[in-house]
């Protein structure tokens, strides 16, 4: 079987997304990273490719080596079951910070608290305490 695995495009601020990701969830780590050197295609230092875990997950990102006028829609989101409040309160509030709500934390009538935002990097995130 082939394996598939969710990879972020980022313009320069992957490594700064994938340190945030992996320190407010529990069970993740960054576990590889290798950069673009002086001799390009992309910005030195930057990423060429990297691999994380969050909460266990296998996840992969990159800094593009090309200019684009698209980022990440909300379309496509990571999805977040919390196991308490205190936690999806937490989550919000770390990935709201300099980002935008898409839906006020509040009881929707699906779950008992739900949040739905879009973070500083245009990741989006729904984040639900299951009822």
């Amino acid at each position: 079987m082939p394996e598939i695995t969710t990879l972020l495009m980022f313009q320069g601020r992957a490594e700064e997304a994938m340190t945030l990701y992996t320190s407010l969830l529990p069970d993740s780590e960054v576990l590889t990273i290798t950069r673009y050197g002086p001799e390009g295609p992309g910005a030195e230092g930057s990423v060429v490719h990297a691999t994380f875990t969050l909460s266990g997950q296998r996840y992969a990102c990159m800094d593009s080596s090309q200019p684009h006028d698209f980022t990440f829609t909300p379309s496509t989101s990571l999805y977040v079951n919390c196991e308490t409040e205190e936690e999806l309160d937490r989550l919000y509030a770390a990935l709201s910070e300099d980002g935008q709500a898409l839906m006020p934390l509040g009881d929707y009538g699906f779950s008992r608290k739900f949040g739905w935002v879009n973070d500083r990097f245009g990741v989006s995130w729904q984040l639900n305490l299951p009822a």
